[in-house]
């Protein structure tokens, strides 16, 4: 087993919580795991991506060569365009359709969902609204992760096991509003792919 991802957005949509999520069901799985993090100024809005490398065999680097990427995870649209030349040809793009405008010459979001379509493996899922449809609007990032999860060579059940981990000392609350929004992404993928 090898998979490299990246997973991107903006500073404040939970970038972080998604590695933490997939890197704890990694390592209940006993595989190797390496992480890498740039964080962009996230007061301001700036760009936020983590390179997360796992593998049944050791990991010799923590970052991922341009085209090897398996996976782009992306909270924000043209996040996921900017690491595209990272994507292998065969690799699969999941992003959310919102985006946020941190930019007054941000681009036209139909031109970018498009671009996004026109590669052959990809999710676009409009999240912000699933999140607050479960009636958590926070969440989004979550439903990214779960409509990832059919591409993470990882079942369901392990991810679902990662999150319970990452959040519980948030309360058993918070760790199913998450697994709702898991769960809710998952469904989406499975209808759509």
């Amino acid at each position: 087993m090898k998979l490299d991802i990246i997973i991107a957005g903006v500073g404040g949509q939970g970038i972080l919580s998604i590695a933490a999520s997939i890197g704890t069901a990694a390592l209940n799985n006993n595989l190797y795991l390496k992480q890498s993090e740039v964080h962009g100024m996230s007061q301001r809005g700036g760009d936020v991506q983590s390179h997360l490398r796992i593998s049944s065999q050791p990991i010799h680097s923590d970052l991922i060569p341009k085209g090897m990427a398996d996976l782009i995870i992306s909270i924000e649209p043209m996040e996921s365009l900017r690491y595209l030349p990272y994507l292998k040809r065969d690799g699969w793009i999941v992003t959310n359709t919102i985006p946020f405008i941190n930019v007054a010459d941000y681009p036209d979001i139909e031109i970018l969902i498009k671009e996004i379509q026109s590669h052959k493996n990809n999710i676009t899922i409009n999240a912000d609204k699933i999140a607050s449809e479960i009636g958590s609007p926070k969440s989004a990032n979550m439903v990214i992760l779960g409509a990832a999860t059919p591409f993470l060579q990882m079942s369901y059940e392990e991810m679902e096991k990662g999150i319970k981990q990452i959040f519980d000392r948030k309360g058993e609350a918070v760790v199913e509003t998450n697994i709702k929004a898991l769960k809710a992404g998952w469904e989406y993928t499975k209808s759509h792919r």
